[in-house]
């Protein structure tokens, strides 16, 4: 479940920046409510691609005279081989999009414009939606989204009298008081040094009330007053001795959480279901807790993860694609998907159904998701983001202030660009 970071962190540096070509103000004609029929191709990468031919049993029952192929493609491939695909006029009907790229491929100009009416997008959580609107156009129509949320062990917590921390300065509190209940370190961060670094700083710099680019996106602004004030405040946590700068790497999470090596992190909802795996459900009852992320002086800020269907201009069956797109954007429909692969829905309404609203591990993450903010949507962000993760080990391990990895970055993002016209 929410796998996306895992399978598509190998990806993101397949994308290219190519010339933004997009149709301004294009508006799909409605689709109608017909059944779809002739053949739907889909191209979908990862382990989504093994549930979903059992999974759209029920939409080909509905459309008899519909034939479904499904492609399924190594996430560590998927941007690249759609890119091929798009250059050479060889596309897929729909496919499957994850926020961290879907900039750089919606710029090729390949995908068509969400049709009039076939979805509402106040359904979606905003800033899920959002990540598919150019020049106030929507190209594509989220299907799952989670948000980043602070978990941690509450038996060690409750030990220390101590509720979850809401703000910065009460984060180092509890780490403090984590470290003296016999964790050895109070909080991890990540320390992969890529592109999910960039990703959690971005969480820290709305904190701060800073942010990349400037209010119209039409400039970097990586190495604002705010941006550096956050930038320090996260390698404080390993300058200070509150995290390591060494570990635990991503997948490493679950063994250090249940030995008690870190004691809190800063992590998506799939952590709950790793845990259950290793340790079983009693386990995860007695020790696991969520939170919102500590807030900085602007608030609490969540990373978004999110993930879009985009439906190609030059593909063979649009129709189709659009009613498969309308589908799996039911309520119903995303419960059943969360039911079946584990991925939390996109549309608001789908979580009042009792197996998520049921969660209460997930009652931070459904709060989470209303202010979630995604990283910068520009064509250039997986270039930039990658650079900034290198260059933020430089703070964690005190070898650079923040200011000067922030110039740094700057300088590198203004020769970068925006990848936009």
């Amino acid at each position: 479940m929410f796998i996306n970071r895992i399978v598509h962190s190998a990806a993101l540096l397949a994308v290219t920046s190519l010339p933004a070509m997009l149709a301004g103000g294009a508006i799909a004609a409605p689709i109608d409510a017909a059944p779809a029929t002739g053949t739907l191709q889909i191209w979908i990468g990862g382990a989504e691609g093994d549930k979903l031919p059992a999974f759209l049993a029920d939409f080909e029952k509905a459309n008899p005279d519909l034939k479904v192929q499904i492609t399924q493609i190594p996430s560590d491939q998927a941007d690249a081989k759609l890119l091929t695909a798009i250059a050479a006029g060889t596309v897929p009907d729909v496919v499957r999009l994850f926020s961290q790229s879907q900039a750089s491929l919606m710029a090729t100009g390949a995908f068509a414009p969400v049709p009039d009416g076939l979805v509402k997008p106040d359904d979606f959580f905003a800033s899920a939606y959002e990540t598919n609107v150019k020049d106030g156009v929507a190209y594509g129509v989220p299907w799952d989204a989670y948000a980043t949320t602070f978990q941690y062990r509450k038996d060690l917590a409750e030990k220390a009298g101590l509720d979850a921390p809401k703000t910065w300065d009460e984060l180092k509190t509890f780490a403090k008081a984590m470290k003296a209940q016999g964790a050895t370190w109070g909080i991890s961060a990540d320390v992969g040094y890529d592109i999910y670094n960039a990703q959690g700083l971005n969480e820290f710099v709305h904190q701060n009330g800073g942010s990349f680019l400037n209010a119209d996106k039409t400039q970097w602004t990586i190495n604002s007053e705010a941006n550096i004030k956050a930038l320090e405040f996260w390698g404080s946590l390993f300058t200070e001795g509150l995290a390591s700068p060494d570990g635990p790497k991503f997948l490493d999470t679950v063994p250090w959480f249940t030995s008690g090596e870190i004691a809190s992190k800063d992590i998506g909802p799939w952590f709950e279901q790793w845990l259950v795996q290793a340790n079983g459900q009693d386990w995860v009852n007695a020790k696991l807790a969520s939170a919102l992320m500590p807030a900085g002086p602007a608030g609490s800020f969540s990373a978004l993860g999110s993930g879009s269907l985009g439906v190609l201009k030059d593909g063979k069956n649009p129709d189709a694609a659009w009613k498969l797109v309308r589908y799996l954007t039911q309520p119903e429909v995303q419960v059943a998907w969360y039911k079946a692969f584990g991925s939390l829905p996109a549309v608001k309404s789908a979580w009042d159904d009792p197996a998520i609203a049921g969660n209460p591990l997930l009652d931070a993450e459904r709060q989470a998701l209303q202010t979630a903010v995604d990283i910068p949507q520009v064509p250039t962000w997986n270039q930039v983001g990658t650079y900034m993760g290198q260059q933020m080990e430089l703070v964690a391990r005190g070898q650079a202030s923040a200011k000067q990895v922030l110039d740094d970055v700057q300088s590198f993002a203004e020769s970068a660009g925006l990848g936009t016209k």
